[in-house]
């Protein structure tokens, strides 16, 4: 973890309330899912490239059509709010300035227009409710607003039951619909007339499906560990999900554990066309707010560009798969 994100952690933890604290840093079960996510990253071994005329580094990437500064995006998670008193209006202020885009979570404490106002490029994040006309509406008023895609948490037919205290209700009701199926990514890029990607996706086989289902891409991602405990680590699931999604147009994003720009870089060689972070964009938000969310992607956007450079990689498209050594046992 780099030392920033570090001790923006720490002043989290010292500046919150301890059951908001507990609320943002928990998962589910037994934890396991948690405690293993950024570890995964750290057993990839690389194979830089030499004798490479890095003087320029670009970290500049296209996602969805839209060109952003880093491939280091901002996860949707809940209730800013809680964390400082201009929540996701200053989250969204601090990514904006770092070049970056804004996943914005339907549990929102700011409302849409506030956000937007302040907001670079952003995405609205859903679940697909019982009331498929609420939710209608919902992506119809961020697309209104200004979102440019419409991000499906499709790994929530239930909430996942955490074990620490602290977990805090915010009224939000139900997170989705447990009766929903592929049929409806389809109903849903209609009603918002926007791309939609999938989110909590974690095996290939249902990525293409959600693909030939009408989904633009796929978030590899485990909500954090915060649902299926157990589930797999992104940085393993992401590999085999990026093979079959190739040659398919449709983009893959991963989130999960990325603390540092060599986990981005990883990710990146790994078939990931941009990561996402969650926890660490929290913890700045309650160090800084939104000058503390611009210094945390600035960060590992910065250590990113590090490592390109030692890697021989002068733009993110010179990142490929030839990079990451054979895992053990594999030729």
């Amino acid at each position: 973890m780099l030392p920033l994100l570090r001790d923006h952690r720490r002043a989290a933890a010292r500046l919150l309330p301890p059951e908001v604290f507990a609320y943002y840093a928990g998962g589910s079960g037994e934890e396991r899912s948690l405690r293993e996510a950024h570890a995964a990253w750290g057993r990839a071994r690389l194979l830089p490239r030499v004798l490479r005329d890095v003087s320029q580094v670009d970290t500049g990437v296209t996602v969805l059509g839209q060109r952003c500064a880093t491939p280091v995006l901002v996860a949707p998670t809940a209730s800013h709010g809680l964390a400082h008193p201009d929540g996701e209006v200053a989250t969204a202020a601090g990514t904006a300035a770092a070049g970056s885009l804004l996943v914005l979570s339907t549990r929102a404490d700011r409302p849409i227009a506030a956000v937007a106002a302040v907001a670079g490029p952003w995405w609205y994040q859903v679940y697909l409710l019982r009331d498929r006309e609420l939710t209608a509406e919902n992506v119809r008023r961020a697309a209104a607003a200004g979102a440019s895609a419409v991000v499906l948490t499709g790994d929530t037919p239930y909430v996942g039951r955490k074990r620490r205290t602290g977990e805090v209700p915010r009224g939000a009701g139900e997170l989705g619909d447990p009766a929903a199926t592929l049929a409806d990514i389809g109903w849903l890029a209609a009603a918002a007339g926007l791309p939609v990607l999938v989110k909590g996706v974690l095996r290939a086989d249902e990525a293409a499906a959600c693909v030939a289902a009408g989904a633009a891409g796929v978030i590899v991602s485990n909500h954090g560990g915060r649902q299926l405990d157990r589930a797999l680590a992104t940085a393993e699931a992401l590999p085999p999900v990026a093979r079959a999604l190739r040659g398919s147009g449709a983009e893959v994003f991963v989130d999960g554990g990325i603390r540092s720009g060599l986990d981005v870089l990883v990710a990146l060689a790994s078939g990931a066309r941009a990561v996402l972070l969650g926890r660490p964009v929290l913890w700045a938000l309650a160090a800084g707010g939104a000058a503390g969310v611009t210094a945390a992607l600035d960060a590992v956007t910065d250590d990113l560009a590090h490592v390109l450079a030692l890697a021989g990689a002068r733009e993110l498209s010179e990142v490929t798969d030839d990079l990451l050594a054979p895992a053990p046992g594999r030729h």
